[in-house]
């Protein structure tokens, strides 16, 4: 495990923060529905905010987002190497790019904004800038991601979840415009119902930076 991590977060040009050097530990983390908005929008981004079509980008809290990614065989764990992390999330009024939701009254087929992948590096690390995600009717505050391994073949590792947040940080954020559009939200963590299906062990420790939040999400998988 002695090997450090040397991948920049080319957004802001920066060193990477101290406390994502080090490789992941043997975590094994519950996978989660996938929902209904996943789509394989063919974006190779590290800065998932913009949209695509006109290059606008979504405002809200910047958060810096690195998975580090290690396979678990038996009682050892190795960094994961060139697999394929998917991350897409809602904007901060809680809208997604890619679907028309007619009960929420929007209609974004055309668009992408908040949605794209990496590959992680020799290390297992992919990172993301995007933004604090906000919340809609039924759901706590959450960003989802897909794992694929072999993307080039229809017998590799796919592993999908979900990401929650500290209650605390959140009402901290919502407070803030444009989140503070949408009104007090109605869902907590402990209310969800995916939440609930482990999602104590899908909560990614924040830290403050001058920006926003950063965190690391060490992940392990059991690769069969």
């Amino acid at each position: 495990m002695g090997i450090a991590a040397t991948a920049t977060f080319l957004p802001y040009g920066r060193e990477r923060p101290a406390f994502a050097a080090a490789l992941p530990s043997c975590i094994v983390r519950p996978e989660q529905t996938e929902g209904p908005y996943f789509m394989d929008a063919k974006l190779n981004r590290s800065d998932i905010r913009s949209e695509p079509s006109d290059g606008s980008v979504k405002p809200g809290v910047p958060l810096r987002l690195t998975f580090l990614v290690s396979r678990v065989d038996g009682s050892s764990c190795s960094p994961l190497n060139d697999a394929v992390v998917h991350v897409w999330q809602c904007d901060a009024i809680g809208v997604y790019s890619g679907v028309r939701d007619i009960n929420v009254g929007f209609d974004t087929r055309e668009k992408r904004f908040l949605r794209g992948f990496q590959t992680t590096n020799a290390n297992g690390s992919a990172e993301f800038l995007t933004i604090y995600p906000g919340w809609y009717e039924g759901r706590a505050v959450h960003i989802h991601f897909k794992i694929r391994t072999d993307h080039s073949s229809r017998r590799g590792y796919e592993f999908t979840s979900q990401l929650y947040f500290d209650e605390s940080i959140t009402d901290q954020v919502l407070k803030q415009a444009p989140y503070n559009t949408r009104g007090p939200r109605r869902t907590t963590n402990d209310a969800d119902f995916a939440f609930r299906r482990g999602g104590d062990r899908l909560m990614p420790a924040l830290k403050k930076d001058a920006q926003g939040y950063a965190t690391m999400f060490d992940i392990g998988l059991r690769i069969t």
